[in-house]
């Protein structure tokens, strides 16, 4: 995804005919939205009624929307079956300390576009959320397909846990026997569920 990344806050107003994403890493393609074109439309209007103030309302609307947009057609090119089907096929019985990798292949097996990742597990939230997955309360009773948990990190486990949902068993890099590996008590999650589910 191209502008999701970023939220309005992030435009540089600080000159009114040009606005643009600070350290965007993506290049545009010709049948991407320009940020900067619209704002320059925008502008070019002139209209008396119209104030920089309103200009800007009507950009963060675009720009709203193409997000939502872009959020839908990720989903629709996210094939889950892909997903949860390359997580059956890791037959280990105990951890090699890969659960994120594992996870980021079966995500991208499944169409998902990953760019820049964490290392960590516990870091993975903000990633999840991009390519359209969602926080939710914890549904560790009532898993559906494709649902994600993480781990924070704790003081003997320092890079988290990670773990996908594959319709009958929770697998991270290996088949786990449940959700509660680290058997801590104080353990905490954080449970995502994809937005269109």
């Amino acid at each position: 995804m191209i502008y999701s990344d970023y939220s309005i806050q992030e435009l540089d107003y600080t000159n009114p005919s040009v606005a643009h994403y600070a350290n965007a890493p993506h290049t545009i393609n010709k049948n991407s939205f320009s940020i900067d074109d619209y704002i320059q439309k925008q502008l070019s209007k002139k209209r008396v009624k119209n104030s920089l103030s309103d200009t800007y309302t009507a950009i963060y609307k675009h720009l709203n929307d193409a997000i939502i947009k872009q959020t839908d057609q990720m989903n629709q090119f996210f094939d889950l079956s892909k997903f949860t089907g390359r997580l059956k096929q890791i037959s280990a019985r105990v951890s090699s300390a890969r659960c994120a990798r594992s996870i980021r292949t079966a995500l991208e097996n499944a169409g998902a576009h990953i760019d820049q990742h964490p290392v960590a597990a516990s870091d993975w939230g903000r990633t999840l959320e991009k390519i359209g997955y969602k926080k939710i309360d914890p549904a560790f009773d009532q898993p559906i397909e494709g649902d994600i948990y993480i781990i924070q990190r704790t003081k003997r486990h320092t890079y988290g846990h990670i773990a996908g949902y594959t319709g009958t068993q929770w697998v991270s890099d290996y088949k786990q026997p449940s959700y509660d590996v680290y058997h801590d008590p104080e353990a905490t999650y954080v449970y995502y569920r994809l937005s269109s589910s």
